[in-house]
């Protein structure tokens, strides 16, 4: 199957997908999640399939959101905007085999959200994680204020979501964010190898151990996420917001 957005190939057990907007550094659009659901479907249902490693480009795992098409979608739908997005992350989170972020470049935004709701991390030494929505006058809306505070704990949430401040490679795995860091030039090659190693391992066995993990990590967690998805929309309806985005749009057009 041909998408626009991602590429897909198979390596043995392995299901590959990269995000495949490069001119836009993998801003993440609706018709890019909708490709992933329908391929991370597909994947599901593929028994010769055991796990996912999922990237982007060297400079950008994926740079934020789509602002333009997010404008669009605001002014049409106000604050069920972004329902269809949040359904996308519901699947990703809830997808029944591993998947394995091999991050490199920009993860910020959406983009940040979209690694964490994945099962393993392994980031390249130029990799920055961030969430820089609060600039635009809204606040992160699938995960990150309670997938962060999990993780990282309050303070170093409140100061990345309030302030925006990015956090390096080293930061990420210290802060337990990533598994661990490699040479950019290796990121790809290991995340299969891992991938690889976790599908020599029956799959009804690394279906419970995902779900033992998982429980133990998202207890209210769905409460939590449903919470700052209804905080979110109360910023898309925001004076604050609108103005944030037209300016960041008029700027853009300079």
């Amino acid at each position: 199957m041909e998408y626009q957005n991602i590429l897909v190939e198979v390596r043995d057990s392995v299901g590959i997908i990269t995000l495949n907007r490069p001119r836009a550094l993998n801003a993440i659009c609706e018709q890019m999640l909708s490709e992933l659901s329908l391929q991370l479907d597909l994947f599901a249902h593929d028994d010769t399939i055991s796990a996912i490693v999922l990237k982007g480009s060297d400079k950008a795992f994926a740079a934020g959101i789509d602002i333009a098409e997010l404008q669009s979608k605001v002014e049409t739908y106000g604050i069920d905007a972004l329902d269809k997005t949040y359904n996308y992350f519901k699947q990703i989170e809830n997808f029944s085999k591993p998947i394995i972020a091999a991050v490199s470049g920009y993860a910020l935004g959406i983009g940040c959200e979209l690694a964490l709701a994945c099962d393993i991390i392994l980031v390249a030494d130029n990799a920055r994680f961030g969430q820089p929505e609060i600039s635009l006058g809204v606040i992160p809306g699938f995960g990150a204020t309670q997938r962060l505070a999990k993780t990282i704990g309050k303070s170093k949430t409140m100061e990345m979501i309030l302030t925006g401040r990015s956090l390096n490679a080293e930061e990420a795995v210290a802060y337990g964010i990533a598994s661990r860091i490699v040479p950019l030039a290796d990121l790809f090659n290991e995340a299969i190898d891992v991938a690889l190693k976790i599908s020599d391992l029956p799959a009804n066995i690394l279906k419970l151990a995902k779900d033992a993990i998982k429980y133990a990590f998202n207890s209210n967690l769905d409460a939590g996420i449903a919470y700052e998805n209804k905080n979110c929309k109360i910023c898309l309806e925001s004076d604050d917001f609108k103005k944030s985005l037209q300016s960041f749009m008029e700027k853009r057009k300079k």
